[in-house]
């Protein structure tokens, strides 16, 4: 496909790349409104918390893990080449994953899906950068920022809708279609775009960057689950991970051709947009998976109406990300960014006094407003990343990105949920103590380690509940408060987190967009494109 062709289909071709993300992303969140189906011996596959834990962790760990090394192999290989390979393994594993008889083989089914995905993730937005002009480039990153919000809407929606109707494989082999469908269109719309001079392979950058990122996200993601750092494995990975990515960057600034040039971090609008999405995502992650449970536990809603509540942020994600660029412009990123982390922010404080009883709409509200202005810092801050280092590095420096967003993703799930696990243990053994001594019923169920079991979750102790009857009731609406306790606790440290970002953005953020234009426009401007504008 020569220059003048993927100029006049670089809007059917970003609708592919859409499709491709959405599939992706969607796979992210549809898990989670399964997770007590696939625990029901019966209808799922019988997997235990832990399991379930890894069933989600598995896919995160891959993914995170390799989004670097394949952000880099397709500025070499082609990108296209490389986005292909990942939907045909993505398709491949989303159908074993579809009709896994035992949940060893999900969470292996899935470590192969998040294999696939990382091959996609890195190139959707690098071949944005490449085959759209420094003009258009806002726009079309503000829609795929946008379509990451629908994805994070359409999972719980579509995932819950599916299980109203369909065995809980139908969750991932709903995937299917919409690979086949992406792999038809690849070849119409989306032109093949590497890096022309890529120079010597730097093969020792990339394997440091794999176990360095695998050890950080598995230390994390283990002491999350087990809400404790005193385990000789978690310490060990976090403490390696560490030390490997500490080398990582010490051989990156020291190599003549390295696949990430540290240098790119001197430039304050690239070093500040990373450090913007790191802060927010790990703020809002966490919240937004325990939230699931909010509606689900506390709420006692159906999954698929809980799946139908995430849609008003998606929809605030929609309408604003398109929007943010002409935002940009007008008032200049520094003041925009802090706007929206401060509107992010008001949300974590909204949150932090939720009850049992708030009302939906006014939940839905905030969801609406925290995810709009979520919109509104993501895209600038990604068009400033990619923006920031020349065409042929645009995997790298989108792979970068998406592995910042998938560490603090990790981070956030795990570090908010070893809080919000700390809380309610805390406040839920006493009464569970109390219950045992007060019942011989109830005391049979949590002797010994059943009571250390039903104080991890608040799922686990309604599992309790249910299984004692009438009897166990008493333990729902303690359990609840438990619950809403641990969130409240969660909530403040997002907002600290978010308060931190605001200050990063106020200091150190530049205040206008010439010197981004400059540095943005050369890169654009060729003879094949100049002549269709």
């Amino acid at each position: 496909m020569d220059a003048r062709t993927a100029y006049r289909r670089r809007w059917g071709g970003l609708a592919v790349l859409i499709i491709c993300l959405l599939v992706i992303v969607a796979d992210n969140t549809i898990l989670n409104v399964a997770l007590r189906t696939l625990s029901d011996p019966e209808l799922g596959v019988g997997a235990g918390q832990s399991e379930l834990a890894w069933a989600i962790n598995s896919y995160t760990l891959v993914f995170a893990g390799l989004l670097f090394t394949f952000g880099v192999l397709g500025d070499r290989w082609g990108r296209r080449r490389m986005i292909t390979a990942g939907l045909v393994v993505f398709g491949a594993a989303s159908a074993l994953s579809a009709y896994s008889q035992n949940p060893e083989q999900l969470i292996a089914a899935r470590a192969v899906m998040g294999f696939g995905a990382a091959m996609v993730m890195p190139q959707t937005l690098s071949i944005i950068t490449n085959i759209f002009p420094a003009e258009e480039r806002g726009r079309a990153i503000g829609l795929w920022s946008g379509s990451v919000g629908l994805a994070m809407a359409i999972g719980p929606s579509a995932g819950g809708l599916l299980l109203e109707h369909f065995w809980w494989g139908s969750i991932f082999l709903v995937n299917v279609p919409f690979v086949l469908l992406g792999l038809a269109l690849m070849f119409f719309l989306i032109p093949e775009t590497r890096d022309e001079d890529p120079g010597r392979p730097d093969v020792l950058g990339v394997l440091l960057s794999i176990p360095g990122l695998v050890l950080l996200i598995y230390g994390i993601i283990t002491a999350g689950e087990r809400s404790s750092l005193a385990d000789l494995d978690v310490w060990g990975a976090l403490l390696g991970g560490l030390a490997v990515i500490t080398l990582f960057l010490i051989h990156e600034a020291r190599t003549p051709e390295p696949s990430l040039d540290v240098r790119f971090f001197k430039n304050p609008r690239f070093s500040v947009a990373i450090a913007t999405i790191m802060l927010m995502f790990f703020s809002m992650s966490g919240l937004i998976f325990f939230l699931s449970f909010y509606w689900q536990s506390v709420r006692e809603f159906s999954p698929f109406i809980a799946g139908l509540l995430v849609l008003p942020a998606a929809v605030g994600q929609m309408l604003l990300a398109p929007l943010s660029p002409a935002l940009v412009r007008r008032f200049g990123p520094r003041a925009v960014a802090a706007v929206g982390i401060g509107t992010v922010c008001a949300s974590f404080a909204f949150f932090s006094f939720l009850k049992v009883d708030t009302p939906v709409w006014l939940i839905l509200i905030f969801f609406f407003t925290q995810a709009a202005a979520m919109a509104v810092v993501l895209t600038p801050s990604t068009d400033a990343i990619v923006s920031a280092v020349p065409p042929g590095k645009a995997g790298a420096a989108s792979a970068t990105q998406n592995t910042v967003r998938q560490v603090a993703t990790a981070m956030g799930v795990a570090v908010l949920g070893a809080i919000i696990s700390f809380r309610y243990r805390a406040d839920i053994t006493p009464t569970l103590e109390g219950f045992a001594e007060s019942d011989e019923g109830a005391a049979a169920h949590l002797s010994g380690s059943g009571l250390h079991t039903a104080g991890e979750s608040i799922e686990a102790t309604l599992a309790v509940a249910r299984g004692l009857g009438e009897q166990g009731a008493v333990l729902v609406a303690p359990a609840k408060e438990a619950f809403l306790a641990g969130l409240h606790t969660a909530s403040l440290v997002s907002l600290c987190c978010g308060v931190v970002g605001v200050i990063v953005v106020l200091v150190w953020m530049p205040r206008d967009t010439v010197a981004h234009r400059a540095a943005a426009e050369p890169r654009e401007q060729s003879p094949d494109l100049d002549e269709h504008n």
